[in-house]
């Protein structure tokens, strides 16, 4: 078990000719490998740097890739124009498509026991250790899981070994994953590397991951003093090591502590990364503990179309709505649907603001009736973006004919709290 390269720093700028040659650096300490799969996640997280370190792997192992499989998790297939633009001129016969409903194989069960004392008692099921059947079965030996440690909403740090256990897992695992972390509580979690939800993770790659080849690339990316994106981190290795400091330094750079809470806020969702509101409620999860009590959150987004990229929990999502936790815990009991899809309901209870702030939506291609039907407020998208136009508008705190906002580029690059609401677990 060994750290192969790691460098980090909150004040560091790791360029792209540095990256390529970490990450060969590293390869060079693993000798030659003969059949590589590279898992970086997709377009979701295109800021990562994911998709040029899978470009420098493919230079590095030249033939001997054999497949990259991105942990799409429950998000739709990533198009071609989608491959390209996060990975350049690799060749897209290389990427295979991951369904988490079907394409998966249960590797082991974390015990019932164990949930229930992570849960607090709440919960009383095993969780199933699934992954894609390319990486149980593909007879791969070199898994190169690459991605960005950054705030997360569902495991408190991203990735590591989520990467794959819920990239590419299924949708038993995927969905009772989830659920643990919604009821346990967002806000006990977000920001925490340890927690109910990693532990589960971990108990199961110590026992079902432990003999597959896999190596995890963990970039930190923050936001620079220019108002573009820096990576200040770039740690690689097959064990814990890689990930702790990783998210040791995410936590220095990605984290905003306020001083007061946020009356108003307003976030902008990057058209090539955010298509539904199963994404784009990163908006409300990295900003709820910033918010005040009877403050607005307001989402401007021009490519929302859908609520989940997945017909089903696009029903879900329809028919039940955003409407608290005691509202979805309630609907979970009572309707089979929901309860068959623990993953929509721990989304629904994620997604709303539990009736203590106000949630406008500006999305460019849902109604006003579909948007309100859910639970959210509604504003027109051309109008608010001619209020509060992201190209005028700077990182932080603004003043926009009069009124204060607090203005978030993109949410899934940070995460933002008032003192008082981050509070120990």
């Amino acid at each position: 078990m060994s750290l192969y390269a790691a460098r980090g720093g909150a004040d560091l700028e790791i360029s792209p000719a540095e990256m390529e040659s970490l990450l060969g650096e590293a390869l060079g300490k693993l000798g030659e490998r003969k059949r590589v799969l590279v898992v970086p996640p997709d377009i979701t997280r295109l800021h990562s740097r994911a998709g040029e370190l899978t470009q420098y792997a493919s230079k590095y192992v030249g033939d001997r890739l054999k497949a990259v499989l991105p942990a799409l998790g429950t998000h739709a297939a990533m198009s071609p124009g989608q491959l390209t633009r996060m990975f350049g001129d690799m060749s897209q016969s290389l990427f295979h498509i991951h369904n988490w409903r079907t394409d998966i194989e249960t590797l082991g069960e974390v015990p019932v026991e164990f949930i229930e004392q992570q849960s607090e008692g709440k919960l009383h099921f095993a969780w199933p250790a699934q992954v894609n059947r390319m990486v149980a079965r593909g007879n791969f030996d070199l898994i190169l899981s690459v991605g960005q440690v950054v705030p997360h909403e569902v495991i408190g740090m991203a990735n590591y070994n989520k990467n794959i256990l819920v990239g590419t897992g299924g949708r038993e695992g995927i969905n009772r994953s989830h659920y643990l972390g919604a009821v346990y509580g967002m806000e006990r979690i977000m920001g925490r590397a340890d927690n109910p939800v990693r532990r589960v993770l971990n108990y199961a790659a110590d026992r079902f991951l432990k003999d597959m080849p896999i190596v995890y690339v963990q970039t930190v990316v923050a936001r620079a003093a220019d108002g573009g994106l820096a990576v200040r981190g770039l740690f690689i290795g097959d064990n814990a090591e890689c990930f702790e400091r990783a998210a040791e330094l995410s936590l220095e750079v990605n984290f905003e502590m306020l001083d007061e809470p946020l009356q108003k806020t307003v976030v902008y969702l990057d058209p090539h990364e955010f298509h539904s509101t199963w994404l784009g409620n990163k908006a409300v999860y990295r900003t709820r503990m910033a918010l005040a009590d009877g403050a607005e959150l307001v989402v401007l987004a021009p490519a929302v179309k859908e609520f989940g990229e997945d017909r089903t929990i696009d029903a879900l999502i329809r028919k039940y709505g955003y409407r608290g936790t005691p509202a979805t815990l309630e609907a979970v009991e009572k309707n089979a649907d929901l309860a068959a899809e623990l993953g929509a309901a721990a989304h629904l209870i994620h997604g709303s603001s539990e009736g203590r702030f106000r949630i406008t939506w500006c999305p460019g291609h849902l109604t006003r009736e579909e948007v309100e039907s859910v639970g959210f407020a509604y504003s027109d998208l051309d109008e608010m973006l001619r209020r509060y136009d992201p190209a005028k508008l700077h990182q932080g705190f603004n003043r926009v004919d009069g009124e204060e906002i607090f203005f978030v580029a993109n949410p899934g690059l940070g995460l933002w709290a008032h003192r008082n609401r981050f509070k120990d677990g």
